[in-house]
């Protein structure tokens, strides 16, 4: 029987990636984000069932799992892909803005949680949260993003802690720049101030990185599909950190690698 897969934010970048990696495992797909076009495109190749509608809401998961529940009976698997930007400092970041960035990016991933847990339990599943380096650090002007991403940390381990016991293994996957429609879309200010092209914004934002690239959706879909087979069946509550080393750079010492590299 192939496995039961379901994926938020699934119609672009890493959740798209995840939904095309597993379908050609033959794995039976379960794709859901907001946008009906994007899903449908992806369901075109894939096969997956097409279930349109906000993961960060409560009402719309007692839809789904009735949906899922019926076609498959539980589940195998939830991917939580779906997230979005929380741009601004303290100051600068409205109530509104606030709200949304707790809601696309923690309030998305619990309700998931929350709702696949009774069908992940029977068959002893498991889940992989999406995460950042901004779970790990701060990045200028991205308040509500930094706090919402770290934040995912601690809902990873509280559920790995409260639902290990019944056998559902929990961990969250931090990547660093990945190249998605999202990330181009942060390249923009960088190519409009310095006269880069998308290639050069890149690898502006990773010439410290100790790879000197951001990383494939494919190569974090990868990742994502490690944490839920059989090989990581002792790994939960871990973060997985995939940013091509950039957390592990001593950044008060870049000073001294640049002055080498201009020797």
């Amino acid at each position: 029987m192939p496995e039961t897969i379901v994926i938020t934010g699934a119609g672009t970048g890493i959740g798209e990636a995840c939904a095309r990696r597993l379908a050609a495992e033959g794995a039976d797909l379960i794709l859901i984000g907001r946008r009906q076009d994007a899903l449908q495109r992806v369901a075109e190749d894939t096969g997956g069932l097409v279930l349109a509608g906000d993961a960060a809401d409560s009402a719309t998961w007692s839809r789904f799992t009735a949906i899922i529940r019926e076609r498959s009976g539980a589940i195998d698997a939830l991917l939580a892909c779906a997230g979005g930007h929380g741009l601004g400092n303290a100051t600068d970041t409205s109530d509104d803005s606030w709200a949304a960035a707790m809601r696309s990016n923690l309030d998305s991933a619990f309700h998931s949680a929350r709702a696949c847990l009774p069908l992940l339990i029977p068959r002893r599943g498991s889940i992989v949260l999406l995460g950042s380096i901004a779970s790990l650090a701060a990045g200028p002007e991205v308040c509500g993003y930094t706090t919402a991403k770290h934040a995912l940390l601690g809902l990873t381990r509280s559920l790995a802690r409260d639902y290990g016991p019944q056998g559902v293994r929990v961990n969250c996957v931090c990547p660093g720049w990945v190249r998605t429609p999202m990330a181009d879309a942060e390249m923009q200010p960088l190519m409009a101030h310095y006269g880069d092209d998308l290639d050069h914004a890149y690898a502006r934002v990773t010439a410290d990185v100790p790879l000197r690239r951001p990383a494939t959706a494919e190569e974090i879909a990868s990742v994502c599909r490690f944490l839920i087979s059989a090989e990581a069946s002792i790994i939960t509550g871990a973060t997985l950190v995939a940013d091509g080393g950039s957390s592990i750079v001593d950044v008060p010492t870049l000073a001294y690698g640049r002055m080498e590299n201009n020797a």
